[in-house]
């Protein structure tokens, strides 16, 4: 196993898919998969880079292309894209010179590179453009409108239970109990919570 984890190119791809997990990690949180995939695929390339020469200005170059991928996001204007594009040809560039071969030029197969760094670049710069686009996005629903708003109770309602409003099923709560199937109407919310009363 560690004999393929020296070899260049598996470390190569082991970085890039760990860097590529990262930014998207930083850009939707969630689940912890992201984050533990890339933790993973980055400490077997950090065992690379510890056993096999490398070239320390291609790691300045990787950690340097996190600055303008943060910039990016604090951005609205034509300016994002062009951060974007400086980040993603950083960790190509860094991701490629990173090991150094017998005769001091890159030692990561050049085909290889150019094809995962084509696929790997051109993911992230569309999945990073549609996440930006969908977190500019504002909500169409909008859920003052609810309020005045007529319904069905689904179960009994009191501390709590099910209302049937604008054809959507929300939980509710209301000062007095409400049975299965009765009319209710709106008459406020907390968060997601209608505050209903019988009709």
């Amino acid at each position: 196993m560690t004999t393929y984890l020296l070899d260049p190119n598996i470390a190569y791809l082991l970085l890039v898919a760990g860097v590529f997990m990262g930014l998207l990690a930083i850009v939707s949180p969630g689940s912890g998969v992201l984050e533990i995939g890339a933790i993973f695929c980055l400490a077997l390339a950090g065992y690379a880079v510890y056993n096999l020469s490398f070239n320390f200005w291609a790691i300045i170059v990787l950690g340097l292309s996190i600055v303008p991928f943060i910039f990016a996001f604090q951005r609205r204007s034509p300016q994002r894209e062009v951060l974007l594009g400086v980040s993603v040809l950083a960790v190509v560039v860094g991701s490629v010179f990173l090991f150094r071969g017998p005769q001091g030029g890159p030692a990561v197969n050049p085909i290889l590179a150019v094809v995962a760094s084509l696929l790997t670049g051109s993911f992230t710069w569309l999945a990073l453009n549609k996440t930006m686009q969908a977190m500019r996005t504002a909500p169409r629903h909008d859920l003052g409108t609810l309020i005045g708003q007529v319904g069905e109770a689904k179960t009994e309602v009191h501390s709590e239970g099910s209302v049937q409003v604008a054809g959507e099923l929300w939980s509710a709560r209301s000062e007095k109990s409400i049975p299965t199937g009765s009319a209710i109407r709106v008459v406020g919310r907390e968060g997601f919570i209608l505050i209903v009363e019988k009709i």
